[in-house]
């Protein structure tokens, strides 16, 4: 077919002159155009719903990828440094022993209570009172208060709270309070919380 009969029925043809009822006789032109408008169309509506269904998949496929080779390298870095790992358990295991040794037993209190006396004592101080207070269960660890009323000069109380820090046991100050004995008198009374803890160990 020579392209001159392809072109002619275009040129005599009216858009007015289509028949739906009639689609075979419209010219070969418009009835390729129109097939290639709804190929495309299919195409398109192929490519939204599978391609881009695909499409997503795969970036969510790469993104756990990602992810994988992370956890991938983190768990090839710990199995690289396993026994690094492991000397820093024992190293751990080792210093919490050493905090655990530090915190007095039930019947180690009595003897700790002591202590405290003397410590005031030595340092010039008169103890009015030493009194435990209800223990108090934390997550790891039981804290026992005490309540400690005591007598002195500035610096008699001064060295006998650095005296503390020297104790063999941990114990903490909390919550002190110093008043003025008399208005004539350089004595001071002293309320001050003490604070010992031990290790629940399996304590429920």
């Amino acid at each position: 077919m020579a392209l001159e009969d392809v072109i002619r029925p275009l040129r005599d043809f009216d858009v007015n002159d289509l028949d739906l009822d009639n689609v075979g006789s419209w010219p070969l032109v418009i009835k390729a155009f129109i097939w290639a408008v709804i190929i495309i169309a299919v195409l398109l509506l192929g490519y939204y719903y599978h391609i881009e269904g695909l499409q997503q998949q795969l970036a969510k496929i790469q993104a756990e990828e990602v992810e994988l080779k992370k956890e991938f390298e983190k768990k090839a870095f710990q199995a690289a440094n396993l026994d690094a790992y492991r000397r820093q358990m024992d190293e751990m295991e080792e210093s919490f022993g050493a905090l655990v040794s530090q915190l007095p037993s039930d019947t180690e209190v009595p003897g700790l209570l002591e202590d405290i006396t003397n410590k005031g004592l030595l340092n010039g101080l008169e103890i009015s009172s030493i009194d435990l207070q209800k223990e108090m269960s934390k997550e790891y660890y039981i804290e026992l208060p005490i309540l400690i009323l005591a007598t002195g000069s500035y610096h008699d109380l001064g060295a006998f709270i650095s005296a503390m820090a020297g104790l063999p046991r941990i114990v903490t100050l909390h919550d002190f309070t110093i008043g003025s004995k008399s208005k004539d008198s350089n004595q001071l009374n002293m309320r001050i919380i003490a604070k010992t803890y031990r290790y629940k160990d399996g304590e429920t």
